[in-house]
């Protein structure tokens, strides 16, 4: 099981999808990753949050436990999908599940406009497809305030697409962090 590292939910236990090939972010990764992030943004409060490949929903959750106001699960796998509802219910979270592929969400789906971004993919699905997919998410689904953050295995880096300015990664062990946000271009 994992835990809820701080916040509203700190210390609540959360279930995790069973043999369906998620990769739970590790507690120790989380909590640096929200420490990045509490220091990038300030704190959590009234965010709207996007988890995509979301698998137990743990990023998301997260989130919310820290002031979030809202937050989009987008998760393929039936299975997961059912935990992270069951996983909002017993929090009482204010989130919602959307049981899709991750691509076809951000094409089809995708309506809300969001405050930060967590796209945890499969470490196979090739890095291109990641970046194609980061993309499809600053045309619909987020602005140049929106906050990103990519999660990849180490040996597979991360190269953020034309439209993004890299800010920082951060290495763990086999996981790497990858923090961006759109790039702002003047007009001159």
């Amino acid at each position: 099981m994992t835990r809820i590292i701080a916040g509203q939910y700190g210390g609540r236990r959360i279930q995790t999808p069973k043999g369906d090939g998620t990769r739970p972010t590790s507690d120790r990764v989380r909590e640096a990753m929200f420490s990045s992030l509490e220091s990038e943004l300030g704190g959590f409060d009234g965010l709207r949050v996007l988890d995509l490949f979301a698998g137990s929903g743990a990023l998301g959750l997260e989130a919310l436990s820290r002031g979030a106001k809202h937050a989009v699960f987008v998760e393929a796998s039936s299975q997961a999908a059912s935990v992270i509802a069951r996983n909002i219910a017993d929090l009482g979270a204010p989130g919602t599940v959307e049981r899709s592929k991750a691509e076809r969400w951000v094409e089809d789906d995708a309506a809300d406009v969001f405050d930060l971004v967590f796209v945890d993919p499969p470490y196979a699905l090739p890095t291109t497809e990641v970046a194609r997919l980061v993309a499809g998410v600053l045309e619909s689904a987020a602005d140049t305030d929106t906050l990103f953050v990519v999660e990849r295995a180490t040996r597979d880096p991360f190269v953020w697409p034309d439209a993004f300015e890299g800010l920082r990664s951060k290495k763990y062990g086999e996981t790497t962090l990858w923090f961006g946000r759109a790039a702002v271009r003047s007009l001159t």
